[in-house]
């Protein structure tokens, strides 16, 4: 098969067809300058990550990590164009934790329910479907899945001993001080707490394990290794048809959520960049990722999930239609349809990203 036969290629697992820069379009000495400039600017995060990671803090008790946390690895990235490897530095092979970028993974969760009819309607109450006592009168009862996705919920509860409150004012001084409540739908908030209730709540639609519907339906058909992981919490299991079953997270706040390689988050962006079709298979309907990268009202930076690029000073260097997977750290999984490009960032400062992107982008030539 032609390299240059960009609709055919997919890559089959554990061969992933390496092309030079010249042939995928790339200036090769202008590419290996932004790849030397991106591990210029490794995030100043520690190596050991059960320490403090990050600037979100909490009182005690709520700051306790209950998830499973794991050193960080360096700098890597991949970066894939029209589904040909082209270039793969650090240590791609190492699987890390990717913090929130965790978050487009249960996006695609919701869509393999919407695809099969189990969740029908994303604009119907969560309560229609899901009776646990977590979206009852007077508040919570009110709340559709579009609202939990895209983060405009305002649930409000406790869960696995973290109330929702810990993310109110998040990056703000005011962070964890309680707020006025709005109407679930009027607000905007990117709330830990609230997503995990969001992977509880599909939980109990699936009654199976979402890392087993992501491994079944998305991981193993684009064929992914057998080396990541979707964790949850130690206390964050519940019994469903006599089998305990953990709930997992939707990030790394309190440790937990994804643990993946490079290549890994590569193929997933391949198959978004693809609109959710592998080798003549619609993995992920069409109509769910229209809606799932449909830019909230009250954030057009956010759809279900994911991070957007519509009005462009997210990452003033990439296209409008680029999207991400985003985690802190920074993991970042760019996808560019404009350009045919998927390239992952791990471990990289976040205000410097956008100048990575940038350099990519210079160094294609066509």
């Amino acid at each position: 098969m032609a390299w240059q036969d960009t609709a055919l290629y997919f890559p089959p697992k554990d061969a992933w067809e390496h092309i030079s820069p010249e042939q995928a379009g790339f200036d090769p000495d202008k590419l290996q300058a932004a790849i030397e400039h991106a591990q210029s600017v490794e995030t100043l995060w520690p190596r050991d990550l059960n320490r403090p990671v990050d600037t979100i803090d909490e009182p005690p008790p709520y700051n306790e990590k209950i998830g499973p946390l794991k050193p960080r690895g360096t700098q890597s990235g991949v970066i894939v164009k029209d589904g040909y490897l082209v270039a793969a530095w650090g240590e791609p092979d190492r699987v890390d934790m990717t913090f929130s970028a965790t978050k487009s993974y249960l996006s695609l969760c919701l869509g393999l329910a919407y695809d099969q009819g189990l969740i029908p309607d994303l604009q119907a109450p969560v309560r229609e479907l899901v009776d646990d006592g977590g979206f009852e009168p007077p508040h919570n009862h009110h709340i559709t899945w579009h609202m939990l996705f895209q983060q405009t919920s305002e649930w409000s509860g406790e869960l696995w001993d973290k109330p929702d409150w810990l993310d109110h004012h998040r990056h703000t001084e005011f962070k964890g001080t309680k707020r006025t409540m709005k109407a679930p739908g009027a607000h905007w908030e990117y709330n830990d707490v609230r997503v995990n209730r969001a992977s509880l709540a599909l939980l109990r639609v699936f009654r199976q394990p979402l890392p087993e519907i992501l491994d079944t339906h998305i991981m193993t058909p684009i064929g992914c290794s057998d080396t990541w992981e979707w964790h949850g919490y130690r206390n964050s299991y519940v019994a469903i048809d006599g089998r305990e079953i953990q709930s997992v997270s939707g990030g790394g706040h309190w440790g937990g959520g994804l643990f993946i390689n490079s290549y890994d988050h590569a193929r997933v962006g391949y198959l978004l960049l693809r609109q959710g079709e592998w080798k003549g298979r619609q993995l992920i309907s069409k109509r769910y990722l229209d809606q799932a990268l449909t830019p909230c009202p009250l954030n057009p930076h956010y759809g279900y999930m994911f991070w957007l690029n519509g009005p462009q000073d997210r990452a003033p260097s990439a296209p409008s239609t680029s999207f991400f997977m985003s985690g802190a750290g920074s993991n970042m999984v760019w996808i560019d349809p404009e350009h045919h490009l998927v390239t992952v960032l791990r471990w990289i400062q976040r205000e410097k990203v956008d100048a990575v992107y940038g350099k990519i982008l210079q160094a294609l030539t066509g």
